[in-house]
């Protein structure tokens, strides 16, 4: 398991499966905001690609979000589209209902960092989110995330173009706290 100050990042459990899926997936409004299609209904017990791991897909690592002092879940994390050559990825990540308001964020990002850039060797790490999701936007720009670019009206949800915000981090200018992980 990754560990920050406040969370760990382990593999996904079969039993995170159905929290994320009620919590995060099967709501329209969140699952809307963080999707980059529409919504739509999953099956119970499918194999929704969001919440399992792909071992034929190494440029996608999921991780359940836990609370280090209660050892609960708290959400999702995903380093997603690695490209070994350019070494780069994204970071996409959700937080249950309950857990959101508490610097779970901040920390998730930084563990991410952590393992895109010390266990990976990335060289760069992007976040791409909407411009009104002030939590993403300020859990990235306190891990050192530059805002590179508006992506005006580019993110269809629920019925209205949004703008979105693009964010990346090279290597070379990551502080690492040296009390996490």
């Amino acid at each position: 398991m990754l560990k920050g100050g406040k969370v760990g990042l382990r593999a996904r459990h079969e039993d995170d499966i159905p929290i994320l899926r009620t919590e995060l997936y099967d709501d329209v409004v969140n699952s809307s905001r963080a999707e980059s299609g529409p919504w739509r209904p999953i099956t119970p017990g499918s194999k929704d690609p969001r919440l399992t791991a792909d071992a034929e897909n190494p440029a996608h690592v999921p991780f359940s979000v836990i609370d280090l002092e209660r050892g609960t879940l708290v959400g999702t994390a995903t380093l997603w589209g690695i490209d070994n050559h350019s070494r780069a990825a994204h970071i996409g990540l959700g937080l249950l209902p309950s857990a959101r308001g508490q610097g779970y964020g901040t920390d998730v990002v930084a563990v991410l960092c952590h393992y895109g850039f010390v266990v990976r060797g990335l060289h760069r790490i992007q976040i791409e989110t909407l411009a009104d999701n002030t939590a993403m936007l300020r859990s990235a720009e306190r891990n050192g995330f530059v805002r590179e670019g508006v992506l005006r009206s580019s993110a269809w949800v629920l019925g209205e173009f949004l703008d979105e915000v693009i964010l990346g981090l090279l290597a070379r200018d990551w502080k690492q706290d040296p009390a996490k992980v």
